[in-house]
Parts: structure tokens; sequence; C-alpha cells
């Protein structure tokens, strides 16, 4: 049994187009894990050597400071693919942490052993392309959302996009997403309850 196969394969190359014998060998290259909440698939300080692909669930990125304080730089949820880059690219420590918040299943590939397919097959090397593409595309957006939509607009999409947000994660993770403080948050909340009743 071969879990997520057409799935993935279907939203890889929707991407970009990859022969199904080039994706057996990047799908049977990686690894399938499932995931309980809270588990941490990079910790500070670790050396990556990994991409990510979720299935299902949503996985946070955040730092975390020596106050004790945490701030969310990014939600990964089903058919997201996610790295620190900056470890993996550069050899370096993680200043980021990648943690579970809900249970998972998640693929992980060697970076390294993609790399080396990307020189060996044209295919690979158009999809990882096509990756960093979306990356500058989605840092691009989320620009334009901070700037151009109000904090009560991004934190309806964001709901829209994973509606059990409310249950997931505490206020000041939402809001901490939003750019906001989680009293503004609570402002917001407030007023979509007032019109709902």
């Amino acid at each position: 049994m071969k879990p997520y196969y057409q799935e993935s394969f279907d939203f890889i190359n929707s991407f970009s187009p990859i022969s199904e014998s080039v994706f057996e060998r990047l799908y049977d290259s990686a690894k399938y894990r499932e995931v309980n909440k809270n588990t941490k698939l990079l910790n500070l300080g670790n050396i990556s050597q990994k991409i990510y692909f979720v299935t299902k669930g949503i996985v946070r990125s955040y730092m975390s400071f020596d106050n004790g304080k945490e701030v969310t730089k990014a939600l990964y949820d089903s058919k997201m693919f996610f790295a620190s880059f900056n470890s993996v690219l550069n050899k370096k420590p993680s200043d980021t942490i990648y943690e579970a918040i809900t249970d998972c299943h998640i693929f992980e590939i060697d970076f390294d052993f993609f790399k080396r397919l990307c020189a060996e097959n044209v295919s690979v090397l158009m999809l990882y392309t096509k990756f960093l593409e979306f990356l500058i595309l989605e840092k691009e957006k989320v620009f334009l959302q901070v700037t151009t939509k109000t904090a009560k607009e991004r934190y309806l999409e964001l709901r829209e996009r994973i509606p059990d947000l409310d249950n997931i994660m505490p206020q000041y993770e939402i809001a901490a997403c939003l750019g906001i403080t989680a009293v503004q948050l609570s402002r917001i909340r407030s007023k979509l309850n007032t019109i709902i009743n």
C-alpha cells in the first residue's frame, strides 16, 4: 500500500509535469510518517537535511525567545511543502522550530538526494524551479495581504483555509500569524460574534 500516492502525484503534476517513473523515484525515496500533535519535526539549533510535504494536518513554524515568547512565522496544511531553507541550504542550525499542532501525515525527503535527482533529471529540476517560484510568490502574497487587507479580512481568510483554526491554536498564536495583537484579535472575534448573533 502506498499512502497518498495518487493525490501526491496529481498535486506535483499541477506544479510541473513529471512522469510517473520519476515520481516513483521521489516517492520511494521519501519517508512517510504519521506524527502526533506537539511532535517537533525540527528543533531550534538542529541542522536540517529534509524537505517536508504535508498530506494531512497542520504544522506551525515559529521562533522561541529567551523570555519565553513564541512568534509564529507560518502555518502549513494539506498539500504544502516546507523546510528550514536557511538551515538546509547553508548547513546552519535552524533558528525556527517546526511543530505539528494537530496529528499529521507527512512525507520527508533528503535534500541532498533531491538535488542529485535535479542534476540527473530536467523534469525534477523544473519542479524545483517552480517550487522556488511559488515560495517567492507566496512571500509577496503575504506582504500584500498585510499591506492591503484588514486584520479582519486576513483572519477570515485564514479561518476559511483552516476551518477549525480557533480550536486548534491559542488566540495569541493566531494573532501572531495575522501580524496583530491578541487584544485586536479578541475585538475582531467579538464583532464577528455580534454580527452572527
